[in-house]
């Protein structure tokens, strides 16, 4: 192994290593990324990994993040002349692995970039320069010699539409980038220590694979159709060599179980234009979060509309992003369909998607509003560059309509506890108290009374967060926020305001009184006391994560005010 460091106030190292015959690792060590995306926290940063493979050709399975730039090439160049590599291979285009695709065809302008026909067509805006291609479909194989054949599994939305995985006969190594992979950052290439990645690779899929659980599944399938598989080769995190057949069967087990799951939404957006990708992600992650399934159709691929009828009229809810103003039959036609097959018992989202040219989103959602559907949220309009306060919108209204559309099947399970249990769990109370949290531009609240002390080394409570609510993303391991205590007979005014439900995006502080914490989270100047807290582990508790976290300061405002108390009348509701 050869290990380069980087003089960063990050740290960032690279580790190089031989997996296979003929075939290196070149992995990116990320050790202190905190965060993907503004819903993804992590615990313990994260890799970005790369590979060569060495037959009569050499082909590069993607490159790396932009913020290893002169690191990564310097080592690649230590490890081979770039002019003598003829392929790279691309299994998506997202940043984090394409970052230095510009870069190598610059060094490297003769190389034979190969990607599915999406992923090409994205890096055309990407490195705006002609460049050798190679379009390959499901099943195409490219032959490298000395045994080195490679087999090109397609795998659209996993978890961007452009994903192919690749399969070297003579290794038995499949490369799938995000699929099976993990925000997980250590010394270990390997996953020998299963029980430390679980966790990682759990919530993984989670946040990224959930709402793809039927493109999952249709990928096993693909990869059912290869000889044994002894290695995956993942673009985050360690490779999977050790335990493959157990951690496949997880994915597939998870994703049957989302797949069955008996309410879902249809979002249909155009994968290559604008922000429509991470927009439709965004919105998906706060779907999931209520246990609600996830089908995503990229309408600029030509669906069969036979099978989209079908989808739309299975779906409790549609979510559209609009596509570019234009006259493309197979997009309009796909937008026809899903009009003519939409019922008046789903509900209606629109996005904008920033591509500057926009199809009008009011008079399409007048025809859904003509037909009774239920408006989930209101339109989502898209005027310069996304920020992370637009992608938290998208998740909080995604999250808005499926609670809509599990309306019914909550109100049936608020009813299913007999009612002396129902009345007996109600008689534990706890205190009330307000949690605010704020992470770079965005920022949150939530009303909490499942709150206890849990240690006194070092000084720390827990608190159960549904996860479905808002704030659940800004309490990942790492994040900071505020725990504020009210105080009994002076608590209603902030009460009342908590509780009421927020548009997605809404101001929770409108109208309210703060000061700022010295991580910049609001304090609520009316309540009795703060703490400033640091989420230190969850754990998975159902419907909740129980969040456990540290404090590092706080104070009272009035030495002799007593905490409100809260009793509630029933115990599997709020």
């Amino acid at each position: 192994m050869v290990a380069l460091v980087e003089k960063t106030q990050k740290r960032l190292t690279i580790e190089v290593k031989d997996i296979a015959t003929d075939t290196t690792a070149v992995r990116s060590l990320d050790w202190d990324r905190d965060r993907f995306d503004i819903e993804f926290g992590l615990q313990n940063g994260t890799t970005y990994n790369s590979f060569l493979i060495r037959g009569e050709k050499i082909a590069l399975v993607d490159t790396s993040h932009e913020k290893f730039r002169q690191l990564y090439l310097d080592t690649l160049k230590g490890l081979i002349n770039l002019t003598d590599i003829d392929y790279l291979i691309i299994s998506h285009t997202e940043p984090d692995h394409s970052g230095l695709v510009k870069d190598m065809l610059q060094l490297a302008p003769e190389i034979t970039v190969v990607g599915s026909k999406v992923a090409i067509q994205f890096l055309e805006n990407l490195v705006h320069t002609p460049f050798k291609r190679q379009i390959v479909k499901n099943a195409d194989k490219l032959d490298l010699g000395n045994g080195h054949e490679l087999e090109f599994v397609i795998a659209p939305n996993l978890h961007w539409p452009d994903t192919i995985f690749t399969f070297d006969h003579k290794t038995e190594t499949l490369y799938t980038c995000d699929a099976f992979g993990l925000h997980y950052c250590s010394d270990a290439t390997f996953d020998e220590d299963l029980e430390a990645i679980s966790p990682d690779y759990k919530y993984y899929y989670e946040c990224l694979m959930a709402p793809n659980s039927r493109s999952v599944l249709s990928a096993l399938k693909r990869m059912g159709e290869l000889k044994k598989i002894t290695t995956i080769a993942t673009g985050h995190g360690p490779l999977l060599h050790h335990n493959v057949e157990e951690l496949v069967q997880r994915y597939r087990t998870w994703s049957q179980t989302q797949a069955k799951a008996e309410t879902s939404v249809g979002i249909f957006y155009v994968s290559e234009y604008g922000a429509s990708d991470r927009l439709a992600q965004a919105l998906a992650n706060g779907i999931t979060k209520t246990g609600v399934a996830v089908e995503m159709v990229d309408l600029g691929i030509a669906p069969d509309l036979q099978e989209l009828r079908e989808l739309v009229s299975r779906v409790a809810g549609i979510i559209i992003g609009m596509p570019p103003a234009s006259e493309d039959a197979n997009i309009q036609g796909a937008l026809g369909t899903i009009l003519g097959s939409a019922n008046p018992k789903q509900a209606i989202g629109i996005f904008e998607t920033g591509g500057g040219n926009d199809e009008p989103t009011y008079p399409l959602l007048n025809k859904f509003r003509a037909l009774g559907l239920h408006v989930g949220f209101p339109v989502i309009e898209i005027r310069e560059t996304p920020t992370e306060n637009k992608y938290k919108l998208c998740e909080e209204a995604g999250t808005d309509l499926a609670q809509w559309v599990t309306r019914d099947k909550s109100i049936k399970a608020m009813k299913s506890l007999g009612a002396d249990l129902d009345k007996a769990l109600g008689r534990i109370s706890g205190g009330l108290y307000i949690i605010t949290a704020k992470k770079n531009d965005v920022q949150s609240a939530m009303l909490a009374s499942w709150v206890m002390q849990a240690s006194f080394k070092p000084l720390g409570f827990s608190v159960a967060v549904a996860k479905d609510r808002a704030i659940e993303s800004l309490m990942q391991v790492g994040d900071k926020f505020v725990l504020n205590v009210l105080e009994e007979g002076n608590y209603q005014v902030l009460m009342k305001h908590f509780l009421k439900r927020f548009a997605p995006g809404a101001d929770r502080f409108q109208g309210i009184r703060t000061q700022s914490a010295e991580n910049g989270t609001p304090i609520l100047a009316d309540a009795l006391a703060y703490m400033e807290c640091e989420v230190a582990s969850r754990l998975d508790a159902g419907d909740h994560w129980i969040v456990y976290c540290t404090v590092y300061a706080g104070k009272v405002s009035k030495p002799e005010g007593m905490t409100a108390v809260h009793h509630r009348k029933v115990g599997n509701h709020y």
